[in-house]
C-alpha cells in the first residue's frame, strides 16, 4: 500500500500568537543543519522503519510539506529536502504534493521552486480575510496579498490552493466572518479548512485567555458559543457553495479532498520526518505501529530516539472509530464486523441508539457519523467508543 510522507520545517517569521504547534522563529544559521538532518533520516527511511517494526513500501502517493512555514527556507535547501524523498522513495506520477506556504512569502522565485520541486498543491495559512483580525494574531499579510498570490499560482499552473480559516480571532464578529467565508469561496480556493480557535495553555493567546487578560487581544475573542455559531454559519455557506464538508474541520469542490490527510483518517500508512513528526506503518508481526520524533528543535537534531507504540487490536478499533467518526461518511460497522468481529459492533450499538437519540449520531443504513451538534462536541462522543480490554476478545 502507496505511503503518504509528511515533513516538518518548524520555521516561522513570527510566531501567531494563537499557535499551539511545535514551530517558533529561529535564526537562519540552524537552517542548513536542519535540512542536513532532515535529508539524512529521509534517506535512512527504510532503516528506521525496521528498527521501529513496521513495514517499509517504497511507493509514494502522497507528500505534505507543512510547518511553520517551509517557505522561508531558500530554494536550494526545499530542492535538497524533495531530492531526498525522490532518491529514498518511488513517487508516483499523479502524487499529491503540498506544501504550506504563509501569504507573503509566495515570491515568483518561491513559486517557481516549487514548480521545479513538482508541487501541485498550495495550502496557505490565510486564517481571516479581514486585516484587523490577521493582524491582531501576528499575521503578517493582508487580504490583497492573499488575492494576489492565489492568482500568481493559478498563472504558474497550481490551481489545487487550501485555505485556512479560524473561528473566534480577536474582533471577529459574525459580519467579519461572513466576509472571510464569502471570500474564500470567491478566491475559488478549491479546498477550505475552517477550525475553531483553542484555548489551551501551549499558546500565549490561550494562556491569556485562561489568565483573563487583555493581551494579545484577547479580551475581544468571541465566547465559546459565538465561536461554535461561527464555524455551524460557515458549514452553512461552504454546502451553499457547493465547497462541501467531508471532514469535520475540511470543506472541498468535488474531487478535491486532500489525499494526505485523509491518510490520516482512514488509518492508511505514512511516515513522517522532521520535528515532531507522527508515522503509523503496518507491523512486520501484524497490526500496526506508531512513532514520533522530539517536539524539540534540540533534541531532534541531536538524534534523541524516536517514542514507539504499538497499536494493539483494541487500539486499532478505538482508532477506527474516533478516526472514522471526523469524516461525514462515518463509520461502516460491516467493515468494522469483517476486522474485529461481531462483539466489536455489538458492544457499540446501545451508545450509538443512545446518542443517535440525543442528536449526537445519525444512522443511515449500516453506518453511522456525527450531526453537526455533534462535530462541536466531538471529543466527548468520541470518549464514548473508548474500550474496555475485557470488551474484545
Amino acid at each position: 500500500m502507496a505511503l503518504g510522507v509528511y515533513i516538518s520545517v518548524p520555521f516561522c517569521r513570527t510566531k501567531c500568537s494563537y499557535c499551539n504547534f511545535a514551530s517558533d522563529v529561529f535564526s537562519k544559521t540552524v537552517f542548513q543543519r536542519y535540512v542536513d538532518r532532515l535529508c539524512a533520516d529521509i534517506e535512512n527511511a527504510s532503516g528506521t522503519a525496521e528498527e521501529m517494526g513496521g513495514r517499509f513500501e517504497q511507493e509514494v502517493n502522497s507528500i505534505y510539506l507543512g510547518g511553520g512555514t517551509p517557505t522561508v527556507l531558500d530554494g536550494e535547501q526545499l530542492e535538497h529536502v524533495f531530492a531526498a524523498v525522490s532518491r529514498t522513495f518511488a513517487v508516483s506520477p499523479n502524487a499529491e504534493i503540498t506544501v504550506e506556504c504563509a501569504p507573503g512569502t509566495l515570491t515568483p522565485a518561491v513559486v517557481d521552486c516549487l514548480l521545479r520541486c513538482g508541487v501541485n498543491r498550495v495550502s496557505l495559512g490565510i486564517q481571516s480575510f479581514v486585516d484587523q483580525e490577521a493582524a491582531s494574531v501576528g499575521r503578517l499579510h493582508t487580504r490583497a496579498t492573499v488575492l494576489e498570490e492565489m492568482a500568481r499560482l493559478r498563472a504558474a499552473g497550481i490551481t489545487n490552493i487550501n485555505v485556512d480559516l479560524i473561528a473566534g480571532l480577536p474582533h471577529q464578529t459574525a459580519e467579519s466572518w461572513e466576509f472571510s467565508v464569502r471570500e474564500a469561496v470567491g478566491s475559488g480556493a478549491s479546498h477550505v479548512s475552517v477550525y475553531m480557535l483553542e484555548i489551551d495553555e501551549d499558546s500565549r493567546l490561550g494562556r491569556e485567555l485562561i489568565a483573563g487578560g487583555t493581551r494579545y487581544h484577547a479580551h475581544f475573542v468571541p465566547d465559546e458559543d459565538a465561536t461554535a455559531d461561527l464555524y455551524e454559519k460557515a458549514c452553512e455557506k461552504l454546502e451553499a457553495a457547493e465547497v462541501k464538508q467531508y471532514e469535520i474541520s475540511n470543506f472541498a469542490r468535488e474531487g478535491c479532498e486532500s489525499r494526505h490527510n485523509l491518510k490520516y483518517w482512514t488509518r492508511r500508512p505514512y511516515l513522517g520526518f522532521g520535528v515532531d513528526a507522527h508515522s503509523m506503518l503496518a507491523g512486520l508481526s501484524g497490526g500496526a505501529v506508531r512513532f514520533s520524533t522530539p517536539d524539540s528543535l534540540e533534541q531532534y537534531v541531536a538524534g534523541v530516539k524516536l517514542k514507539r507504540s504499538v497499536v494493539d487490536r483494541i487500539a486499532a478499533l478505538e482508532e477506527t472509530f474516533f478516526l472514522g467518526l471526523r469524516l461525514n461518511r462515518g463509520v461502516d460497522l460491516s467493515a468494522v464486523e469483517a476486522e474485529f468481529g461481531e462483539n466489536a459492533v455489538a458492544r457499540v450499538l446501545g451508545t450509538i441508539t443512545e446518542m443517535a437519540e440525543t442528536g449526537l449520531l445519525a444512522r443511515f443504513g449500516n453506518a453511522f457519523c456525527l450531526t453537526s451538534r455533534g462535530r462541536l462536541i466531538s471529543n466527548e462522543v468520541f470518549e464514548r467508543f473508548i474500550v474496555a480490554p475485557e470488551e474484545i476478545p
